[in-house]
């Protein structure tokens, strides 16, 4: 008797496992890519010791980015999507004043691979993309290894973070920035950090 009631239990076990599985595939079918939580929220941003896009004897650190909120802008001219940002985030500087740091790396960089970027050719990239879309960063953190893209959890470009003024990271945000996500997403975060 008790090897037909335990018969009876194994039978459902794979419908058990079938709407375990629907559950899930169902939250994944209906959640949003560009919204996923990042670990760093309410966090400091972490240490790192980076030269600048332009000027490699100029390091910048954590300390560079503590005193103003900013927003800390990964990006690279072969980031097709990066390049419909960058007029709103030179707008957002002009007429706002919002700080934009930008964090570059190079996708083509791979030293384990044996494939090295060419920082000059790099900074020529850059210079012809700001002058014909806007150049709305402060200034650039060169992370051709992408050390501090990886600590930031970086899955691609662009991405952006809202840092205050004491190097906290107060919001994360995957995808471009653009008008609607301005002013629905970032702009409430920023007028509170920007207080």
């Amino acid at each position: 008797m008790s090897a037909n009631k335990s018969s009876k239990r194994l039978a459902f076990l794979p419908l058990a496992i079938f709407a375990v599985l629907c559950v899930f595939l169902l939250k994944g079918l209906f959640s949003n890519p560009n919204e996923r939580e990042s670990a760093l929220i309410n966090k400091p941003v972490p240490e790192f010791s980076l030269p600048d896009l332009y000027n490699e004897s100029q390091i910048h650190n954590k300390q560079t980015l503590i005193g103003k909120p900013v927003i800390l802008n990964v990006w690279g001219t072969w980031c097709t999507t990066c390049k419909y940002e960058l007029p709103y985030l030179t707008k957002l500087r002009n007429e706002y004043g919002v700080k934009i740091v930008g964090v570059y790396y190079d996708q083509n960089h791979a030293p384990a691979f044996g494939e090295f970027a060419d920082v000059k050719e790099i900074r020529v990239d850059v210079r012809n993309m700001l002058g014909q879309l806007g150049n709305p960063y402060e200034y650039n953190i060169l992370d051709l290894d992408r050390t501090l893209s990886l600590n930031l959890g970086i899955s691609g470009a662009p991405e952006s973070f809202v840092v205050d003024a004491s190097g906290v990271i107060r919001f994360h945000h995957m995808g471009d920035i653009n008008e609607r996500i301005w002013r629905d997403k970032i702009a409430p975060i920023w007028n509170e950090v920007s207080q």
